[in-house]
């Protein structure tokens, strides 16, 4: 099973910051949320050349992710 990482996209919006798609997949990973939120500004700069008038940047998960439920398992 692929381990659990993060990534963060690319995403250019219209004017106003709205109607937003992703534009890109930045191809590094990131160990955990905080390592990919610290990376963000330096990343929004690296990536000015998208064809939007304007940019952001969304972290999210990204690999394998495993379903946990809580409570008891009732035997028929």
């Amino acid at each position: 099973m692929e381990p659990l990482f993060y990534v963060m996209a690319i995403m250019g919006c219209a004017d106003g910051n709205v109607q937003c798609t992703e534009a890109r997949v930045v191809p590094t990973r990131y160990e955990s949320m905080a390592q990919c939120r610290a990376a963000l500004p330096d990343q929004l700069a690296r990536n000015t050349d998208v064809p939007f008038p304007m940019i952001g940047a969304a972290c999210r998960t990204s690999g394998a992710q495993i379903a946990r439920t809580e409570g008891k398992v009732s035997k028929l």
